[in-house]
């Protein structure tokens, strides 16, 4: 499907953690598609940089703070970015450790941002696309979920929450026109000064590579739009094959 495609056009979206990585090029590749983008993040520079980027672009956007961490910020998240046609949970974060070295104070920490606050999410923005009578939530989820990772097994539990989540939530809002998917990517090249790593990981997927954003944002744009009218309560793994073999 063509990013040129103006499905999203007069629908507002909202992206958490869109200053970086993988929210931005989804925040860019949904405003491509002719929707109005709520750029959230922690970083006021970082978000205005992504908000200009999609205005000289011809887009609209605006930056939206909050601390997702915190379960007031992902309260006042809801209130400051009003009626949402499209919610993308992507924010969140990832720690490694063995098992019985991990710092308990992280795990908690992961759990708040990973699903504390989209769950806080769904359950302020959701009731309004049920008024509406149409809305596409969007989980990111991981291949972690999936694979035994060593030293992942806190991350991955994250990731395989959301996705349970994903399928009570399509059994709770998908016959009032919301549909909610998961994408589950494999390794993505988000940060330049690791790039060996992802090289490495990359080694691992059929494919023998690892992704660039824009191919994992293209996935979530399609989700999100009416051409996926059908698509709900799905985990689509965008792995490169990883969980294939």
């Amino acid at each position: 499907m063509s990013s040129s495609s103006q499905s999203l056009r007069g629908q507002t979206a909202l992206v958490t953690g869109a200053t970086a990585g993988l929210g931005r090029a989804t925040a860019l590749e949904l405003s491509r598609r002719g929707a109005e983008v709520l750029v959230h993040g922690r970083d006021p520079q970082r978000g205005q940089e992504t908000v200009h980027e999609i205005t000289a672009a011809g887009g609209t956007a605006r930056f939206v703070g909050a601390d997702l961490g915190l379960a007031d910020g992902a309260r006042r998240l809801v209130e400051e970015a009003g009626d949402v046609d499209v919610l993308v949970n992507n924010a969140g974060f990832s720690s490694w450790a063995p098992t019985a070295e991990f710092d308990i104070a992280m795990f908690d920490a992961m759990y708040a941002s990973n699903i504390r606050a989209p769950f806080i999410l769904v359950a302020g923005l959701a009731p309004g696309m049920v008024r509406r009578g149409h809305g596409s939530i969007v989980n990111i989820g991981s291949m972690a979920a999936s694979v035994g990772l060593a030293t992942g097994a806190a991350y991955g539990a994250t990731k395989a929450a959301i996705e349970a989540l994903t399928r009570s939530w399509a059994a709770e809002y998908s016959d009032k026109g919301v549909r909610i998917n998961t994408v589950a990517p494999g390794p993505i090249y988000t940060r330049p000064e690791a790039k060996e790593l992802f090289d490495e990981l990359g080694t691992t997927t059929a494919m023998r590579r690892a992704a660039q954003p824009e191919e994992i944002a293209e996935v979530i744009a399609f989700l999100a739009s009416p051409e996926a009218s059908y698509i709900t309560g799905a985990t689509i793994a965008v792995d490169g094959g990883r969980t294939a073999i």
